[in-house]
């Protein structure tokens, strides 16, 4: 568990840090060599927590703390009802469906990998419109007179 949130926190800390750069660096600002060096040692091991360590030490939590087994049942589904944890062991009639715990965890490893693709395409997307400025809205027409009313 202790492994799980400092990854996590981790990767949280290293989140913040590109955006308080994004915000100080201005766009086209050149970058050495060492710049580029360090920044791309910095995402790939951003990266590395977000896809490799957080998703393993889920997993590991999972595994050993929780005791989260393939013998491990959660939910039982089918013609006779609904049934939770071991009972649905009994659970007979047809259509049956039974969940165990060990695919209730490779489920939430997905959502982790989802969640994560998600919020690097918005941090490329907060990264690449950076010091961009809204368009501004001539309030005039060519020949003078308003387009708008003023509030």
């Amino acid at each position: 568990m202790v492994a799980l949130v400092v990854s996590t926190l981790m990767l949280i800390a290293g989140i913040l840090v590109v955006l308080a750069v994004g915000r100080r660096r201005p766009p086209g600002t050149p970058v050495t060599w060492g710049e580029a060096f360090l920044g791309g040692t910095f995402i790939f091991a951003l990266l590395m927590l977000a896809y490799g360590v957080v998703p393993h030490q889920w997993l590991t939590y999972a595994d050993n703390d929780l005791l989260w087994r393939p013998d491990k049942l959660m939910l039982g589904i089918s013609g006779e009802g609904v049934k939770v944890g071991d009972a649905a062991s009994e659970l007979g009639g047809t259509g049956r469906i039974i969940v165990n715990a060990q695919a209730v965890r490779d489920i939430i490893a997905a959502v982790i990998y989802i969640v994560f693709l998600g919020l690097q395409i918005w941090l490329w997307s907060v990264w690449q419109k950076r010091g961009r400025k809204a368009p501004e809205v001539e309030l005039s027409s060519r020949f003078g007179r308003p387009l708008m009313r003023k509030a």
